[in-house]
Order: C-alpha cells, then structure tokens, then sequence
C-alpha cells in the first residue's frame, strides 16, 4: 500500500477533478504490475496495472489506495475490469467519499466473490486527496493562499517596490509548485502593478486564470492576453463594469463572469465565485495574491491552506504594504491559525505551510 501511495503522487496536478491514484497487483508474493491515474481522462490507475498483464492477473491481489470506480465516467468502470481480470482479493486504503461510489463498489466486488478489505494508510490518503475530498462532498475548491513576505509580514515597502522579496531559488521553486494546482487566481492590483503572464510550469497543462475584477480595470493590452488561446482566462467582475469592454473581452475569447457584489466596496463575492469555478470542474485553486484578495478570501472562510514564503528581511515601516489586509482582527484570541504547519529551508528563505483554522 505505501508502494501504491507512493504511485498515487505521480499524478499530482494532472488528475483534476478526479483523485490520485495508485495500484500494485500481487501474485505468489511478487509485484507483477504497478500503476497509477496519469492525467484526467486516462486509464485508472487498477486499469492501468491491469493491462500491463493481461491474463497473468487471474487469482492474484489488487492494492489500490481508493475505492475503484463502479459507475461509467470518461472511462469504463473499474469494477468491471477487476471481476473480468479474475483478481481474487482486493485490498483498498480508503473509501471514496463520493456518493455514486461509497462502499458500493466494495459490495459489488464481495458479490462477485471476491475477498475485500478496506482501511489501510487512511489518514495519509485520505490527505492527499484532500482538495478532491472538499471538492466531491462539498461542490467548492481546494483553495491555497500564497504570499512571499519578509520577517515583519511586508510584500512591498511603502512607495510599492516589491522586487525581489525572496530569492531566484525561492521563486523557481514557487512558480513550479503551481503544477499542483488547475487554476491561479489573483486581483486586479496584482495585475496592474506585476503585469504577470501567469503561465503554468509543465508544458502543456492548462492551468485556468482567474482575475478578481470587479470594476473591469484591466487592460486589453496586459501580458495575459498576449497568446494564442485567450480561452483558459476567466475574469471576475460585477455590474460595476463596461459592457462595451466586457464585449471587448468576450472578441478575444476570454470568459467575463458578472459576479454579485459583496460589501461596501462593491467586490465580487467570493464564495458565488469559487461555486461557479466548481460547477466548471475547477477543483483546486491558487490565490497568488494581492494582500486584499487573500484577506477577503480568508475573512469568507474559503482559504483552506497557506503557503507563507518568508525571506529574513525586515522593511520596518508600518505604512508598507502587507501579505495580508482587511482580517482587521481587534480580538488577540480571535485570530486565524495554521495547524499542522510545515517548514521547508529554501536557502535563506522559508516556506511555511499548514491549515487554516
């Protein structure tokens, strides 16, 4: 099971909206065949093992680190290809929480005579499928908010200099974890001071683009839009802004959503927002910023986890721009926490991770 746990990680970022996966088929204690959910739309990862050795999969034992699949989906049902391979004994790590599925697969494969056991390595899969879990039970995204700081929690001195924070290091190694996520979101001020291009690390995946908008300030003429597919960008926006520029952007292929307001600032709610990013199988969401975005979000109850990079630099300025705006928190025992917090040395940096509570 940890070899299949292990497998499972290889499809990390590339499996959305479906969970990761792995497999390792046993016989006469020999690993015959291993494999694991590749991409979204592929082979599952019992089928993926299981073609690798045809008839040689009579009698033997199936680990698999989630329920399989009894319902038809892009692919054909797990169930059905593990009964007709003759596999007499599967061994599942978790359950999958989703409905269609929950220990219905499990009884079908026990009425096909087939000896089932579940609950093994629970806590470990089950958090690595967490953005799946929250997204399948739920119907909203894993949403992670991330920010590069320095030790007195600023991102920019007062007059908005902001490059660079971190170091080269730090940055490559934030920009390759996008990979795990299938869309980035961030704010209007992000986009009008940064210009960034927010492109995805790994050739060839489509990481959406969310820009947070509400008053439709963004120019046609930023980086964003200088590609050939305009269509993975979605900008969020409320009835605050132009329909003639939001024609304009519709031309170009980009997709404008015209949110509720929330708010005295009139903002683009949030919690309609990440519902609608949901309905559209967008299951796991990186909010790279600003300080206001990532506050709001937090304030709303949305973000789910954070990824605090911390350069040992200090601005000491109390009008300098911070990681973090608009909690406005007055209560000491009413603040936000992370739990189960990490701590990653990236040279002199740091990057720490945990839950918010």
């Amino acid at each position: 099971m940890k070899l299949a746990f292990a497998l499972a990680q290889k499809g990390l970022g590339l499996t959305w909206p479906n969970p990761m996966v792995g497999a390792v088929i046993v016989k006469d204690q020999k690993i015959i065949a291993q494999g694991w959910h590749r991409r979204y739309g592929g082979d599952h990862a019992e089928v993926d093992a299981l073609k690798k050795i045809g008839a040689k999969a009579k009698d033997a034992t199936l680990y698999v680190t989630l329920e399989p699949c009894s319902h038809w989906g892009r692919t054909p049902p797990c169930t059905d290809a593990i009964i007709q391979a003759g596999i007499k004994h599967v061994i599942i790590g978790v359950l999958d929480p989703n409905p269609i599925t929950h220990g219905k697969s499990v009884h079908l494969l026990r009425k096909a005579g087939i000896k089932v056991e579940v609950g093994f390595l629970q806590e470990e899969l089950t958090q690595m499928n967490e953005a799946f879990n929250k997204y399948i039970t739920k119907g909203m995204p894993y949403v992670v908010a991330k920010c590069a700081q320095t030790l007195d929690g600023k991102i920019a001195t007062a007059k908005g200099e902001s490059k660079w924070i971190t170091s080269a290091k730090t940055r490559e190694y934030a920009h390759q974890r996008r990979n795990e996520f299938d869309a980035i979101m961030v704010g209007i001020n992000t986009v009008l001071k940064d210009d960034p291009r927010l492109n995805a690390p790994r050739k060839g995946k489509h990481l959406k683009k969310i820009i947070v908008d509400s008053s439709l300030k963004i120019p046609l003429k930023a980086k964003l839009f200088q590609v050939k597919n305009t269509t993975d960008i979605i900008i969020a926006t409320t009835s605050k802004a132009s329909k003639n520029k939001i024609q304009q952007f519709s031309k170009l292929g980009v997709h404008v959503w015209v949110a509720p307001s929330k708010g005295e600032g009139g903002h683009v709610d949030l919690k309609w927002l990440f519902k609608e990013l949901a309905k559209g199988k967008i299951a796991c969401v990186l909010i790279e910023g600003g300080g206001r975005l990532i506050g709001r979000a937090l304030k709303d109850g949305l973000v789910d986890r954070m990824m605090v990079y911390v350069a040992p630099k200090i601005i000491g300025d109390q009008n300098a721009i911070s990681s973090i705006a608009g909690l406005n928190v007055l209560d000491i025992n009413r603040t936000l926490e992370l739990k189960n917090t990490t701590i990653k040395k990236l040279g002199e940096d740091f990057l720490i991770e945990g839950r918010v509570i």
